[in-house]
């Protein structure tokens, strides 16, 4: 039984947009005006501190897929060129989530010698831009497209071949990066106490349509980013008071967006806005947890973002960093995303984990990725409506 038998809408004519990536308009992004929080997006900076052992990152089984799950689909690493000479990857997704991924990759060719530098993707976009010609870097891995963005805007990469970047469809790349993974914004709620039917599709309409008790990570830097494109979608007074009525709703704040959905699966809270891999992990570790995903239509509680990866215009050997940029591509790696990291594969053949809808499905709105990096406008503002960050 549901708490209330209402469909949470609010009459708002929420417009339906296709889904439209940064593929030819990666705006200009301040690069030194990122905070720290927003390279994580899921704490893959590091700076979660909560999740880290919940990534299910088992290397062993990679290409084995989950129990249940067949052999993916792509090209395998068998298939790619080899790997042959050294090269210098600067990564701004954690150890935690894709060290054993990268190891398997080294493992694999004795000839490769491999060296992987661990930061928030912000901190290595300004370390390249700072170390000029002279930057050790031929790879940069980047949690976010907003830091792709920044870099090749500020001049510091270059064209990826044709091979590789068809690999993913258009939306997901430009001429100067390719996503690798993606994840989407969600509602995760209490399957003990609501209905998806009892859930607004308007993220507009939480703060004061949804009778049940939310939560929320406001410090968290995926959660700043859902702000700032609600920011740019709806404008500021608009965002400022959806900020204000979360505060005046009592939402509660956690540390991260893990521990918020453990929160939902122990019955703490009823709903919340989170990425939607939190939920998978969580069901991972207990499949029969009163948790399930529910999504929004075209606004900012439904973006869609990417990691991904690009060559640095220094590499010493660029086709051996586009190389290992494809094998981000390959099968076993995507498979990786789908199957320890729970995120949205990006090469068709491989299908994400859970009941989730396909990409194709989820109705995302347009927004400019790389405008997502801008959080300082953001911090202001929900500092301004009363949110301790």
């Amino acid at each position: 039984m549901t708490r209330r038998e209402s469909d949470g809408r609010n009459g708002r004519n929420v417009r339906r947009r296709r889904f439209l990536a940064a593929a030819g308009a990666v705006g200009t992004v301040g690069i030194a005006g990122c905070t720290g929080g927003g390279d994580g997006g899921d704490g893959e900076d590091g700076s979660d501190g909560g999740d880290g052992g919940d990534a299910e990152s088992s290397i062993g089984q990679i290409g084995s897929g989950r129990e249940g799950r067949g052999a993916p689909g792509g090209t395998p690493m068998a298939e790619m060129p080899a790997l042959e000479g050294e090269l210098t990857v600067y990564s701004g997704r954690g150890e935690f989530l894709v060290g054993e991924l990268v190891s398997y990759i080294d493992d694999l060719y004795d000839d490769l010698d491999l060296t992987v530098r661990y930061a928030g993707s912000t901190d290595h976009v300004n370390a390249i831009v700072n170390e000029g010609e002279g930057s050790p870097a031929d790879v940069f891995y980047s949690v976010n497209a907003g830091a792709l963005g920044a870099l090749a805007d500020a001049g510091r990469t270059q064209a990826l071949p044709d091979d590789v970047a068809e690999k993913v469809r258009s939306e997901f790349r430009t001429e100067q990066w390719v996503g690798t993974s993606g994840r989407a914004r969600t509602v995760p709620y209490n399957t003990d106490e609501f209905d998806e039917s009892d859930l607004p599709d308007d993220i507009m309409a939480y703060p004061e349509e949804f009778s049940g008790d939310l939560g929320w990570a406001p410090s968290y830097g995926s959660c700043q980013a859902f702000v700032t494109a609600m920011r740019l979608l709806e404008g500021e007074e608009a965002t400022r008071e959806w900020l204000e009525a979360m505060v005046e709703s009592g939402a509660t704040a956690y540390p991260d967006e893990f521990r918020t959905c453990q929160e939902i699966a122990d019955g703490a809270i009823d709903a919340a806005f989170t990425n939607h891999y939190y939920i998978q992990r969580v069901l991972d570790g207990n499949p029969n947890a009163p948790i399930a995903t529910a999504f929004t239509e075209g606004d900012a509680g439904a973006m869609f973002n990417v990691a991904g990866a690009a060559v640095v215009d220094t590499a010493s050997d660029a086709d051996l960093a586009a190389n290992f940029v494809r094998h981000l591509l390959s099968a076993e790696a995507q498979d990786y995303f789908a199957r320890s990291t729970f995120e949205y594969p990006l090469i068709p053949e491989v299908e994400p984990i859970g009941d989730l809808p396909t990409i194709d499905e989820l109705d995302v709105p347009d927004i400019d990725l790389a405008e997502l990096s801008n959080l300082e406008p953001t911090i202001d503002l929900m500092r301004d409506a009363g949110i301790q960050i």
